[in-house]
């Protein structure tokens, strides 16, 4: 479907209809903005969603391709974007955990959605995939962000697969696994003395500056579109699980953007009638060394009061999020909770997981099971209910944080004997 842009030219980003304020509700017309001109609150795309033939729409759904894209009748997005050169993320697995629930003490089901297995290991690349396709459609030429790792080494991927240059910028402390991975794609790389709040401030002001013409910053004014991505994760969990609404499920919190599409997805699934409509409830997990809407939720508070972040989980590490409000309105609304846990707790959880399921989670996927076993320790999470909880990154890339405990089992002779003196026969 076409649309005017608030420039006046036409695009195509299918079902997305235009820009509408979180706050206020004032609808203005697609274009790279993210802040409501009347109010300053944050916007986000407005849909004609298809609701008249849920059948219909399962089917078109169930067969399109084995990514993302299968969801483009929900997405802002064209209808030919599966023939776009793109990185096709999603279609990632939704593994039974049994092993884990039986640790756990959960029966009514527990699985793991493991985004590790994205095309550069990590959730990230869903919601580029979406950026990408408004930044062709508003005609930019560099693809840029501000990021805590993953989110820079999906921007750089992207723009190498599009075409496009990419300039992201990060912390300067960031993994060494996560620096690497953002430059070996062949864009500008730009280390920032201070925290992801600092660098992101940066890249507000760059947008406003002449040095940023032509440039879409995914997670500033491509930011109502870039988010939407997150959604699919809500498509593919209720699809994987024979079109329903899983009970429970428990997600990490770093802006807080990813927690609240997810909820988005699951009501447009239910309005387009792919779902039944019943209960479900969303926790928040966060590391203790950053967890500003943990605080906010424990002391009842509605405001989001920023922290200095300190923690090994680096990729959460956002001290003033900027979705933290309505985080806490979904778990207050759902019946959930947000709650934080010590580095000792996160690393202890990443081993857990890859004990017990083969999964090597990142420290965001070590906070996630972190948070859900506290969940269940104090009763907040029922085990009887089908429960997930995600993975958003892979292992290889936090390499830090369990290398200290995590080696060789014992060093011997190349002997029978000396294997036999270890005690491994």
């Amino acid at each position: 479907m076409s649309v005017l842009t608030a420039s006046g030219t036409s695009i195509d980003l299918g079902p997305a209809a235009a820009l509408s304020c979180r706050e206020c509700g004032q609808r203005t017309a697609l274009g790279p903005v993210f802040a409501c001109t009347s109010c300053f609150g944050p916007l986000e795309i407005a849909y004609d969603l298809p609701v008249s033939d849920p059948e219909g729409l399962r089917r078109r759904i169930e067969a399109g391709p084995a990514n993302i894209w299968r969801y483009a009748p929900l997405l802002p997005v064209p209808a030919d974007v599966a023939d776009k050169p793109n990185m096709n993320p999603g279609w990632t697995p939704l593994v039974k955990a049994d092993r884990l629930a039986a640790e756990l003490g959960v029966t009514g089901g527990l699985y793991v959605k493991d985004d590790s297995a994205n095309p550069t290991h990590s959730f990230k690349d869903r919601v580029v995939a979406n950026a990408v396709e408004a930044a062709r459609a508003f005609g930019f030429t560099t693809l840029s962000c501000s990021s805590t790792g993953n989110l820079a080494g999906a921007v750089g991927a992207a723009a190498a697969r599009a075409g496009l240059r990419s300039c992201v910028f990060i912390p300067h402390d960031l993994e060494q696994g996560k620096v690497v991975m953002a430059a070996v794609y062949g864009g500008d790389l730009v280390a920032i003395e201070g925290t992801y709040d600092d660098v992101n401030r940066f890249c507000s002001e760059l947008i406003g500056d002449p040095a940023g013409e032509g440039w879409g910053f995914v997670n500033v004014n491509l930011r109502p579109y870039y988010a939407e991505g997150s959604k699919t994760l809500a498509y593919e969990i209720c699809e994987q699980l024979g079109w329903r609404l899983p009970d429970q499920l428990v997600i990490p919190i770093a802006s807080g953007s990813q927690l609240t599409k997810i909820d988005k997805g699951l009501k447009e699934l239910i309005a387009t009638g792919l779902v039944e409509d019943r209960p479900y409830r969303i926790f928040g997990a966060q590391a203790e060394g950053c967890s500003p809407v943990s605080q906010a939720f424990k002391a009842g508070h509605d405001v989001v009061r920023p922290v200095r972040p300190d923690t090994i989980a680096k990729s959460l590490a956002i001290g003033n999020p900027a979705d933290g409000p309505y985080v806490l309105d979904i778990a207050r609304r759902t019946g959930g909770a947000v709650e934080d846990v010590t580095d000792e707790q996160v690393v202890d959880s990443i081993k857990l997981l890859a004990r017990t399921e083969g999964i090597f989670a990142e420290t965001a996927g070590g906070v996630t099971l972190g948070v859900t076993r506290k969940l269940i320790a104090s009763g907040a999470l029922d085990p009887s209910l089908t429960t997930v909880v995600l993975n958003t990154g892979d292992g290889l890339k936090t390499l830090d944080a369990v290398a200290p405990t995590s080696g060789p089992s014992a060093v011997i002779r190349p002997n029978l004997d000396s294997f036999r003196e270890a005690g491994l026969a």
